[in-house]
This record gives structure tokens, sequence and C-alpha cells, in this order.
């Protein structure tokens, strides 16, 4: 069995005139946790939901443990995702159910196992996650860790190969956060798996990754152990790394001069 579950090769991806991916190549281990890191607007969320199927390259291509994503026909493609938890940005909790409900409705979806099978995994994976005392609670009742956490559960309802989490730290209290942090590091270690972390919070990402790919622009821009991102001599590396205001990444979008917008409009042309 290979080493590598996720190979990507050549990987182009355009929004209409604007680049996303330009021709990148990505090997990410069968365990462990793999960072994807770099500034809002690069692609990070997007990665994902090509990596997922959900999105289909404009070249290059994707095998997730040997298969092509985007060659497969629909089922096939669904049973792979079978094998594919999620955690999205935004938690992504049905409303209507219950905590314990919300956990549940993968494995109702997806399995025939009976109800009394049923309530022992999603209790099992409440438990994991700390809340298994708040599975009768609605979603409207958690907190915004709370809720995180509950998605962790049933990102991994299905004992899936690989947890995919997008920006899991965002708008998370100090406590909240490092609760996160140690569940991430906790539940993979325990499952064994590949775990995809997408974030540009650096302190907290950097603290449990594994191997770290430093996206921007449409390319990647350094990869390597978490050190040696730590020691890196490239100038935007280290800008990206410690938040700074100056360097290669520059604080005004791509415009026309100052001048030539302002009088654009009035009809007035510059002496």
């Amino acid at each position: 069995m290979s080493e590598t579950l996720i190979k990507i090769r050549g990987l182009k991806f355009s929004r209409g005139d604007r680049v996303i991916f330009d021709n990148v190549d990505m090997d990410i281990p069968r365990t462990g946790i793999t960072a994807i890191m770099g500034p809002s607007g690069t692609g990070k969320t997007t990665l994902l939901k090509l990596i997922g199927g959900q999105l289909t390259p404009d070249a290059g291509t994707i095998e997730v443990d040997g298969q092509n994503v985007h060659q497969l026909k629909t089922r096939a493609l669904y049973a792979l995702r079978k094998r594919m938890g999620m955690l999205f940005q935004s938690g992504a909790l049905l409303t209507d159910l219950s905590v314990f409900e919300n956990v549940a409705y993968p494995i109702r979806e997806h399995t025939k196992l009976n109800e009394s099978m049923v309530r022992q995994l999603v209790l099992l994976k409440l438990n994991a996650v700390g809340l298994r005392g708040a599975m009768d609670l609605s979603p409207a009742e958690l907190s915004g860790g709370m809720a995180r956490r509950v998605a962790m559960a049933r990102a991994i309802a299905l004992d899936p190969m690989m947890i995919m989490y997008d920006e899991p730290f965002t708008g998370q209290d100090p406590i909240s956060m490092g609760v996160l942090v140690k569940l991430i590091k906790s539940l993979n270690d325990a499952l064994n798996v590949c775990s995809i972390v997408v974030s540009h919070d650096v302190y907290e990402t950097m603290s449990i990754a594994n191997y770290v790919y430093i996206i921007s622009a449409g390319t990647v821009v350094e990869h390597g152990a978490p050190d040696e991102i730590r020691n890196s001599h490239s100038e935007w590396t280290k800008q990206f790394m410690e938040g700074l205001a100056d360097g290669p990444v520059p604080f005004h979008f791509d415009a026309p001069p100052l001048l030539d917008d302002l009088f654009a409009g009035s009809g007035k042309r510059r002496a």
C-alpha cells in the first residue's frame, strides 16, 4: 500500500480570468496531519472541494487512494466520499435536528445498522469529542466551539480514512481553540488517519502539523516539516509566518494608477 493517500499532479483551476491553481503538485501522506496554509482567498477551501470531487480541475489529476477522482462515475465517487470526513468552516449542522440526530444522520443514510447500533456509535463519537452530555441539545443551544466539536463527531461517524478540516479555528475563543487543537491531534492519533487542516492560523496549525504546504498566487510557495518552514529563508514564507505588513505580498490589490481612476469618471485628462 502506498504511503501517499492523495497525489496531485499538474493541477490547474481558474474562476473566470482569475487563476486559483497553476500547475500545482502535492503528495499528502496516508497518516498524520498535513496543513495547507496561506492567506485568505488563495484557494485553500477550493482545494478541498477539488479533492472531494465537488469541483473539476481545468487540467491535471487528483488521485485519492489510487483513484482518479474526476474520472469516477457517480456511484464510485459517492462510495469514495463516504470514506472522507469533512468539517466545514461553519460547522454546517442541521438546525432542525438535535446533536444526537446530527451525528446519527450519516450513519443512518449510508448504513443499514439497527437503531441500537446507531445509538451506540453516536454516543461513542460524541464521547470522543467530550459532548455525550449534550446529545439532546439543539444546534442553537451550542457555543461556537461546541458546534465545531459536534461537527467533528459527525465527520468521524463513518470511520473515514481521511478527515478534511476547513478553517477549524476561525472565530473561536482561546479556550475553544485550544480544545479543537487538542481534539484534532488526539483524533488523528487514535484513528491513525490522514488529516488535512486548511488554515491561516499559524501558531495553532503549526503546533500539530506533521507536514506543511504554503500556497499563494496559484502555486506552492514552500513545503516541508514545521521546523523547515519556521527556519525558511523565503521572504514570502517569513512574511506569512510572522504576520509582517511589508514583504512580497503587496498591501494594494492590483489596480491602475490612482489618478487614472480618479479622473476616469470625470472625463478629464491629466496634463
